[in-house]
């Protein structure tokens, strides 16, 4: 929708070149996907922290995409409750790492921009990685499930 709505994807090559966001990700230093995740624990914890850190991503997202504000409020409120959820799955708890107040208001700070077409860049790129996130978080959780005693 932000393409068609927007035209931002098209005509956005070198914004998306350069992204500098430090958006949640399955990386190489993780390992092998499944490798990655015969750490149940392990899974676990890296899923609810990303979910966490998207949230003030989210937040940012429902800010500037008011065409679409209802959607992306659901969104949030669904982001916050799967990454509780995980967070209560995980054998210690508090190895989930929660920005804190300071972090999120830096973060804030950091994605705001008085340029429009800037806005819209960092809200594509924040919902394709978000996207991506989601995508390896099913195939984890999927994974689990059915190879572990894990339910859901």
């Amino acid at each position: 929708q932000m393409c068609e709505k927007f035209t931002v994807c098209a005509n956005s090559m070198e914004m998306l070149v350069q992204n500098n966001l430090n958006l949640p990700k399955v990386t190489e230093e993780d390992g092998d996907f499944l490798t990655f995740l015969s750490f149940q624990d392990k899974c676990l914890t890296k899923i609810s922290s990303g979910l966490y850190t998207f949230q003030t991503y989210l937040e940012y997202v429902q800010e500037t995409f008011t065409s679409e504000k209802q959607n992306v409020e659901s969104l949030c409120y669904t982001t916050e409750h799967l990454a509780r959820t995980i967070r209560q799955m995980v054998i210690n708890p508090n190895e989930v790492i929660i920005p804190d107040s300071a972090t999120q208001e830096s973060l804030r700070a950091k994605l705001k921009s008085d340029k429009t077409w800037i806005e819209k860049i960092t809200t594509h790129l924040i919902l394709r990685d978000f996207t991506s996130f989601m995508e390896k978080t099913v195939r984890a959780v999927r994974y689990l499930k059915n190879t572990r005693s894990f339910s859901v």
